[in-house]
C-alpha cells in the first residue's frame, strides 16, 4: 500500500499568527469569574452587590480583583456617582460589549456540546 502524503495548506506562520492573538485573549478573559462577571454586566450596570448576588459562589475580594482587571483592561467602566452615601457602578465599556458575539458563541457551542455528551452517555 502505498503512502499519500497530504498537503497542509496552513504553514508554520500562520499557526502562530492564529495561536498568538488567542493566548492573548485568553489570558485577558482566563479564570472562573471574568466571563460571569461580563455576562451580568451585558444585562446592565450594576453596583457592586448586584453583581455579587449575580455570580453565585464569588467572594467580595475575588469580585473585586476581577473588576479591577477587567476596568486595567478596558472591558469594564467603574463610575462613582458623588452622592450621599457614595454610589459605585460598574457597566461594559463599547469595547467589553464587543465580547458579546464571543459569548454567544461559546454559549451556543456550550449547549450543543451539553446535548452531546448527554446523547453519548
Amino acid at each position: 500500500m502505498e503512502k499519500t502524503k497530504e498537503k497542509n495548506p496552513h504553514s508554520w506562520g500562520e499557526c502562530t499568527k492564529s495561536i498568538l492573538p488567542v493566548r492573548d485573549a485568553l489570558e485577558v478573559l482566563s479564570g472562573k469569574w471574568k466571563l460571569p462577571i461580563i455576562i451580568s454586566l451585558m444585562f446592565g450596570n450594576k453596583r457592586f452587590s448586584q453583581i455579587a448576588k449575580e455570580v453565585p459562589g464569588i467572594t467580595d475580594k475575588m469580585l473585586s480583583k476581577e473588576l479591577r482587571e477587567l476596568e486595567s483592561n478596558d472591558l469594564v467602566k467603574r463610575t462613582v456617582y458623588d452622592s450621599i452615601p457614595v454610589v459605585v457602578e460598574y457597566s461594559l465599556t463599547e469595547y467589553g460589549h464587543s465580547l458579546e458575539i464571543v459569548i454567544k458563541t461559546l454559549r451556543d457551542w456550550g449547549v450543543a456540546h451539553r446535548k452531546r455528551m448527554m446523547v453519548a452517555e
